[in-house]
């Protein structure tokens, strides 16, 4: 759902580029500190060159409890798994895998490139009159199984209350990392959010209006999904995310040739730059990805930080929630926080990374934290936990009952909104702070890309989205920072909803009283959002 605020402050983020950019290439995940867990945090420290062990002794001495904490795996969630009979559907990879076809120059070659030989897809048609939610809307959940890696995500399809045969399709992804995407199907854009009498509502303004819609709960165990292992960084999540639609668009070919995008928010501002270039580096597949939309992202780190102390000290447009002498030491943290990242942008090493997340987080977030104030939401106190939105509790009452779960075809003993384990690997890995947004100028060059950002939010909020989106290296920069934000009015009534900006295949949209959850905060204006992109409104 969002970008975790936990107790070592892994939660916040935003987006960001480095003074000199490098084309980033992705790190593979099968070699080196990305796949190998640090298992002995003492041992590893022996290895660090001179300037990464005084970063890391710096930061461990300012914030004891963190390095204390740190954790690198997460416990197998006890799980079920039902026999491939008592599903509706089961695509194999292998058998995908196994289908070559002759190209333009006579030569044999797979009709869709990947390895997807070790994943199977397993699925069910859902009875929408058996929970309720969205009657008379085709639906189906499931599992994609890496039955080599013992990975299994849980998916969630729900076609288009318009034109289903016509409509795009759209996958959804919430952050955290760690965050369940059910909670945004329920609490946010989904067909139906729960009440606190743990019964589902109807919601006028779901995405599916217009569009079918996927809502996957990853990395593995995340929701629904689960493993005798862990996912600890977006890399090797993409692959998963790869097979699991290409093996969908396979079973379900009647929406394969529509329009496909890719949406979330938060933390999936790491996500969907890595996701949307692992299927664009497939030249054959058949996903027809054609956009990419990030909600209240963390991309760019760097870009971002800087702007945590104007959100928090009144310069974002909502009254200041700290007090002067505390933005003073924000403003006075943020050049330590600053050379940090650099250092993890320059290095990539998760001895270099570790130290910028701990550092940055305490010293630009945890003053905020520390107010009770909810830092997805300026204009109001946290709620309730570390999560601050007591829905999420319904939300869970909800998908703990046996038959939702029965009805899902769930396979695991029990569904939490948010695993803080697999905050902390990611964290831990190094990947708070890497330099995904490094992808995003290959993206623009194939596929438009939207960045929107509710302007109440503190975390992710909309000054270091819009800053990092100007301080992007691309071929369209120039011509993209020369627009000026202009008016953004609601289609059906001219109501101001927020300002705009676009160049070329790049769009910049702030979104008026909006948190960082935009579609729970103002569900009219983000429908009316989607639609206008989908059909092409700001594309050039």
């Amino acid at each position: 759902m969002k970008l975790l605020a936990s107790t070592l402050l892994l939660g916040a983020a935003s987006a960001a580029v480095a003074p000199q950019q490098q084309v980033f290439q992705a790190p593979k995940p099968a070699t080196g500190a990305w796949s190998k867990p640090l298992h002995s945090l003492q041992d590893s420290l022996k290895s660090l060159s001179a300037e990464a062990r005084a970063a890391w002794d710096e930061v461990s001495a300012l914030f004891p409890e963190a390095i204390e904490q740190a954790t690198f795996f997460s416990s197998p969630k006890p799980h079920s798994r039902r026999p491939d009979h008592e599903w509706d559907f089961v695509m194999r990879g292998e058998d995908v895998q196994s289908v070559w076809v002759q190209n333009s120059k006579g030569e044999k070659e797979r009709e869709v490139g990947g390895k997807l030989e070790n994943y199977n897809l397993r699925t069910k048609k859902v009875d929408p009159s058996e929970l309720g939610i969205d009657p008379g809307v085709k639906q189906y959940s499931g599992y994609l199984d890496d039955e080599e890696e013992d990975k299994h995500l849980f998916y969630w399809f729900f076609e288009s209350r318009n034109d289903p045969k016509k409509d795009p399709v759209i996958l959804w992804l919430n952050g955290g990392p760690g965050c369940s995407s059910l909670t945004g199907l329920f609490m946010e854009l989904g067909p139906s959010s729960i009440d606190e009498n743990i019964k589902p509502v109807w919601n006028p303004y779901s995405w599916n209006s217009n569009a079918s819609v996927i809502f996957l709960d990853q990395p593995v165990n995340v929701g629904f999904s689960y493993s005798g292992g862990s996912v600890s960084n977006t890399v090797a999540a993409g692959k998963d995310v790869y097979a699991l639609l290409t093996l969908f668009f396979k079973q379900f070919p009647e929406y394969a040739h529509q329009d496909f995008h890719i949406a979330g928010e938060s933390y999936a501002g790491h996500y969907i730059p890595v996701f949307a270039s692992e299927i664009l580096s497939h030249k054959k597949r058949n996903i027809n990805l054609k956009s990419v939309l990030i909600g209240n992202g963390l991309t760019d780190g760097l870009t971002q930080y800087e702007y945590y102390k104007p959100m928090g000290c009144g310069e974002g447009g909502w009254p200041a929630v700290l007090d002067e002498g505390t933005c003073a030491a924000m403003e006075k943290s943020y050049p330590r926080c600053a050379n940090l990242i650099q250092g993890c942008y320059d290095s990539g090493s998760v001895w270099s990374c570790v130290p910028a997340s701990i550092y940055c987080n305490n010293a630009l977030i945890g003053p905020y934290q520390r107010t009770g104030q909810n830092v997805y939401d300026v204009r109001g106190k946290c709620e309730d936990g570390n999560l601050c939105y007591k829905q999420l509790g319904w939300i869970s009452d909800y998908l703990n009952e046996p038959k939702v779960q029965k009805a899902l075809g769930a396979e695991v003993s029990g569904y939490d909104s948010c695993n803080f384990d697999i905050n902390r690997n990611f964290l831990f890995q190094g990947d708070w702070m890497q330099p995904f947004f490094r992808l995003v100028p290959s993206l623009l060059e194939e596929i438009p890309v939207l960045i929107y950002a509710g302007d109440a939010d503190y975390i992710c909020n909309w000054l270091g989205n819009k800053a990092w989106t100007e301080a992007l290296e691309w071929p369209g920069k120039a011509a993209y920072n020369k627009v000026a934000l202009g008016d953004l009015s609601l289609s059906d009534d001219g109501s101001k909803i927020g300002q705009v900006k676009s160049s070329g295949n790049f769009t910049f949209i702030r979104l008026h009283a909006g948190g960082h959850m935009v579609p729970f905060d103002q569900p009219e204006a983000s429908l009316d959002m989607l639609n206008r992109w989908l059909d092409g409104e700001w594309v050039a």
